[in-house]
């Protein structure tokens, strides 16, 4: 403030100077005038100066004593509030100090009562120890003998209740599904045409004599090398009259065989030469008649859209047997039964046509590649191109994998069919015995057996149990643990059923 004042003295003196030399210059009688006049102005500049100065201590003093006068204000505040706080931390201290007081009191009363627990607890024992020894004593068992007997009567009432428990509902279920089971099995099996019989592969041929035999041989065996060289075929020449049989694990390869050889006979003229003329026109009208066999089963079951090596595939089947039925022709069967099923519970028939009709795929180079014909099968049908429920449906027609859709469980069930209706498959006695040795074998293993027959060409299977070691509950268990081992250690067409049968008969005579 003291600054501003005396740069303005300064420059009003300034001001004052200038004037006076500018004036300088009018008549002379003026400059007395005017120096009187500056001299005026100078002294009334001081005394402004010196008013203003004092004016500016004064509001330095009265800004000081303001401040101070806040501040002081403002440290009375602070001090109050630290002796509030300190009030606060002295109380919160004291009430801390009371709660450790009767937290320590509380723990001495828990310690007190811990002491007086445990030799509750040492009595208690006592007394259980001693009421335990009573009880043996007079029951005549140990403890662990009485548990025993407790857990096996406890056991036994399981047993019972959940034998009950299963058969209710087994009862129930069963009356619902075979219902409707049997509406769609009904009219799946009425609208399919199953004319087709049983047959087997043709390995057999006839020749009008046994000199003919000598012929086919040739001159040191040339002839008959030269042919299963070529057909990839053993020929069986032996005493039989007036026939040859052609072995080999290819259908499809058996069968160029068969019609080689039988054009050889017809021809009469059988050397190296004309035998690999013969094999070549063979092979060439059999790969036809796989083809056709492909195109008409496609054809038959309305799918166009098949990958042209799935449908030679399918051809190849023509000559391949399972159990005596012809594959091919089984594959038309599941996929028309697929289709109808499929119908009925509102599923696209197309869509089971095509997984029934490929299910046995595998079956067609089974012989050439490791594994089921299942898994085989899925692999051919997912290599070209085939939708991945398609392919998850044939490798669990079998059970190679877990059945997650209806898809898969309506393929099973024609499969099943198909391969179960009366004359549809046949297999050898040896393997027949052995199936029903087997299944007797299982069912007698169980405990309470008395006897098992098994009836209805190995589809059904009797089991006879004593009375006093199986009661009437348990035979239901003992029905699921038998079909259970048959399903796990045996392999059979279509299903097995299980009856156990338990009979008690009392006696007496009047004399």
């Amino acid at each position: 403030m003291m600054e501003i004042i005396l740069a303005a003295v300064i420059a009003l003196a300034i001001g004052v100077v200038a004037g006076y030399f500018a004036s300088s210059n009018n008549a002379q009688g003026k400059a007395q005038l005017a120096k009187s006049q500056a001299e005026e102005r100078l002294a009334n500049a001081s005394k402004e100066a010196e008013n203003l100065k004092r004016e500016a201590k004064l509001e330095a003093q009265q800004e000081a004593i303001r401040i101070k006068q806040e501040v002081e204000a403002e440290n009375k505040e602070r001090i109050k509030e630290v002796r509030s706080a300190e009030n606060r931390l002295q109380q919160r201290e004291n009430s801390l100090d009371k709660r450790t007081e009767a937290l320590d009191n509380r723990e001495h009363q828990l310690s007190t009562l811990n002491g007086q627990l445990e030799r509750r607890a040492r009595d208690l024992t006592a007394a259980e120890n001693e009421v335990s020894a009573r009880l043996e004593y007079i029951a005549g068992m140990t403890s662990e003998e009485a548990k025993k007997e407790l857990l096996d009567s406890l056991r036994d009432d399981v047993v019972h209740e959940s034998a009950a428990i299963i058969r209710d509902a087994e009862m129930r279920t069963k009356a619902e599904c075979d219902k409707r089971s049997r509406e769609i099995l009904s009219l799946a099996i009425q609208r399919v045409a199953a004319d087709h019989s049983a047959e087997n592969t043709v390995s057999t041929i006839h020749i009008p004599s046994d000199e003919l035999k000598g012929r086919i041989i040739g001159r040191e065996g040339r002839n008959i090398r030269s042919f299963e060289q070529l057909t990839g075929t053993n020929l069986i020449i032996d005493d039989t009259p007036e026939c040859v049989t052609i072995s080999c694990f290819d259908p499809v390869r058996r069968e160029i065989g068969r019609v080689t050889m039988e054009n050889l006979i017809a021809d009469g003229r059988i050397h190296p030469a004309r035998i690999e003329e013969m094999f070549s026109k063979a092979e060439k009208l059999v790969n036809q008649r796989v083809q056709e066999a492909g195109d008409q089963a496609s054809f038959d079951t309305g799918i166009h859209d098949l990958h042209p090596e799935l449908i030679r595939t399918l051809g190849r089947l023509r000559y391949r047997t399972s159990y005596g039925q012809n594959v091919l022709n089984h594959s038309l069967e599941v996929a028309y039964l697929s289709g109808v099923m499929a119908s009925e519970l509102g599923l696209d028939p197309i869509v089971a046509k095509r997984a029934g009709l490929l299910h046995d795929l595998g079956k067609a180079v089974d012989h050439e590649v490791e594994g089921s014909h299942a898994v085989i099968g899925a692999d051919l049908a997912r290599r070209f191109g085939e939708r991945p429920e398609i392919v998850h449906a044939i490798e669990a027609h079998h059970n190679d994998v877990e059945p997650n859709s209806v898809l898969d469980v309506i393929v099973q069930a024609a499969d099943a069919v198909s391969a179960a209706r009366p004359g549809a498959r046949k297999e050898s006695l040896d393997a027949y015995i052995k199936r029903l040795e087997k299944l007797e074998e299982i069912a007698n293993s169980h405990k309470g057996v008395t006897r098992t027959y098994a009836i209805q060409a190995g589809r059904e299977v009797r089991v006879m149990v004593e009375p006093a070691v199986v009661d009437e509950a348990s035979t239901i268990v003992l029905a699921h643990d038998i079909a259970h081992q048959i399903e796990s250690e045996m392999q059979y067409p279509g299903q097995v059923k299980v009856v156990v049968i338990r009979e008690s008969r009392a006696v007496d005579y009047a004399k």
